[in-house]
């Protein structure tokens, strides 16, 4: 493969705790222990000469690669086919206890030849701390331990002579036929001294990840159309879950470009308010109660904090443990993914005010007491004093949904979600009695709807736009019918998707709105937003355009890489972009998946 495989050339495992990137080459060039926000154990994918990486592939470059998903499973098979037969390395992280959270992470590696024979070669090169700490390695007969001060790795498995030493670091060779076996396990905080896995070991944590994974998804209550996609975007999701707090990071990786060789090279790991309230309206649909309410548990603990800053009561985003420490830095000793640099971890933008949030965060409250997961007293006093807070803040600039860094605007979207903050607050305060100053909120509630339609509208362009100082459309309106605020019919509200149709939509695909147009404070341009697509699917599906509606959503589907994973973006020529897999990607896809198979059932009944 190139130094830099394209970014779609990968699979994602994980524990629920953490996660690992696999190559279609049989490299793991992508790993975070022992938590998705810890520093990198396997980092190629930044730096190829110096992040670190774990490859199992065959000898020699003759030969043709194939990846795919055990049916049902976050277990990746890659397959190697050369002319003296075929072989198949198996990945796969055990989830043992993931609600308790542990320093100890297994990465299983299987290797098995299923025809004629095949010569596998073997490196164990971890660089830990983003390459900025060095490591000791300790080889035994049975396999070895990298050793630093902070975090210890132990590979089982090598048997005597399968590794050398190679510096620091370990590489291997391995012959096996047709029938034949083996493996090993990369273990963190493991309690004993590495040794020999046997075959039955080996097949009994596969066997056990199956189960779970398999076990998991059958509680799937979606029956519709497009359920293989929809059960890949559900598995996704799950691995992007940090099970102990129910936290879901934004993406797995760090750095990846939103244009190759550009700064956009942003750190995804961690929750942030707004995906995380959208993933309640997909695991809701499709009857993952559990992690809701676990998300609704996080999401209480950080509204109950009031941290009560410029950037309002809550912080955009959080780690996954709820802590808000995330101090952007860049790190100059990579050279970033094919040359685009700085790399960046922690993020900037944590922050930044961002007023969508609310409304997101009291949607999915909203959503959730609809299907039975209530606040109870504690809660409410919590979300009553944060909805008296938006009262008090909802008609200032912002930096938008996007988390531009070109300044602080009027952004209509930040608007329109204020107005759902308000809206869904009121609903639960009349169902349930609760106490509420309902006079003011529905007097705010009306106040910002008002100047929605008198600023946010702008008559020349005969479309909602993105603030009231520009006539730049934004995809992020699209989720107008969406949230109920226009009629998905609405002459306003056709003319804004027509005006979409025309400048934000390339081939279904959809640009979030056009940052020469709207200087967003970086250099350079990017792909088209995958999330926006779907949004866009859902909204042409409501407003009745059923056929255009299905077929951008079946177009979108030809630009999933070959294990049905999506980044952040897609570029011109088809090229995945941006951090790799997105839930919010994958979570807008459940939701269009959803609201379109509604709508065309309902179409067919007619």
């Amino acid at each position: 493969m190139d130094p830099y495989p394209p970014i779609a050339e990968h699979g994602l495992i994980g524990d629920l705790q953490t996660a690992a990137l696999v190559t279609s080459d049989g490299s793991v060039d992508w790993w975070c222990c022992p938590r998705f926000d810890s520093p990198s154990v396997f980092a190629s994918l930044l730096d190829r000469d110096n992040g670190g990486q774990f490859r199992i592939g065959p000898d020699g470059d003759d030969h043709v690669a194939r990846q795919l998903y055990f049916p049902d499973t976050a277990i990746v098979i890659t397959r190697f086919m050369t002319a003296d037969g075929v072989g198949e390395v198996i990945d796969f992280m055990p989830v043992d206890d993931p609600n308790r959270a542990s320093d100890r992470h297994r990465l299983v590696r299987v290797v098995r030849c299923v025809r004629g024979q095949m010569r596998f070669v073997f490196e164990c090169a971890p660089r830990f701390d983003y390459g900025r700490q060095a490591h000791e390695l300790e080889l035994t007969d049975e396999g070895a331990v990298f050793h630093t001060p902070t975090l210890r790795l132990t590979l089982h498995g090598g048997g005597a002579g399968a590794m050398q030493r190679h510096g620091n670091d370990l590489r291997g060779a391995l012959t096996v036929r047709a029938g034949q076996a083996g493996g090993v396990v990369l273990e963190s905080a493991a309690k004993g001294p590495p040794r020999t896995m046997a075959p039955g070991e080996l097949q009994e944590l596969f066997t056990g990840t199956v189960r779970f994974w398999r076990g998991w998804l059958a509680r799937s209550s979606y029956r519709g159309r497009w359920r293989e996609q929809v059960d890949r975007s559900a598995i996704t999701l799950k691995l992007l879950t940090y099970a102990p707090t129910g936290a879901l990071v934004a993406a797995p990786t760090a750095g990846l470009p939103e244009l190759v060789g550009g700064e956009r090279n942003w750190d995804y790991r961690f929750t942030w308010i707004r995906d995380g309230s959208f993933s309640i309206h997909a695991l809701l649909g499709l009857g993952f109660t559990e992690e809701a309410e676990a998300f609704g548990r996080w999401l209480n603990d950080r509204a109950a904090e009031q941290v009560g800053e410029a950037s309002g009561p809550l912080k955009i985003m959080y780690r996954v443990d709820g802590s808000a420490e995330l101090a952007e830095e860049t790190l100059d000793h990579w050279e970033g993914y094919a040359g685009s640099s700085p790399v960046r971890i922690g993020n900037g933008a944590a922050d930044q005010l961002q007023l969508d949030i609310y409304g997101e965060l009291l949607d999915s409250v909203w959503l959730a007491d609809q299907h039975g997961i209530h606040v109870g007293h504690p809660g409410w006093v919590k979300l009553a004093q944060l909805t008296d807070w938006l009262c008090d803040h909802w008609d200032q600039p912002d930096e938008g949904v996007w988390e531009t860094r070109g300044g602080r605007q009027n952004f209509t979207y930040g608007r329109l979600m204020c107005w759902v903050a308000l809206d869904r607050m009121i609903r639960l305060a009349q169902a349930y009695g609760r106490p509420a100053d309902l006079g003011r909120w529905a007097g705010e509630r009306d106040r910002i709807y008002r100047q929605i339609m008198e600023r946010g509208w702008n008559p020349k362009r005969r479309a909602f736009v993105q603030h009231d100082k520009t006539d730049v459309l934004d995809a992020s309106l699209l989720m107008m019918p969406l949230v109920g605020f226009v009629a998905p019919r609405d002459p306003m509200w056709l003319a804004t998707l027509d005006a979409m149709d025309d400048e934000l939509v390339s081939d279904s695909l959809v640009y979030r709105y056009n940052p020469s147009a709207s200087p967003d404070g970086l250099r350079g341009h990017e792909g088209t937003f995958s999330i926006c697509t779907f949004w866009y699917v859902d909204a042409l599906a409501r407003s009745g355009r059923l056929e255009q509606a299905r077929l951008a959503f079946e177009k979108m589907f030809t630009y999933a890489n070959h294990l049905g994973l999506y980044a952040e973006e897609i570029g011109l020529t088809g090229e995945q972009l941006g951090n790799f897999p997105q839930a919010f990607t994958h979570l807008s896809l459940i939701n269009a998946a959803i609201t379109l198979n509604r709508q065309l059932d309902s179409s067919d009944d007619r």
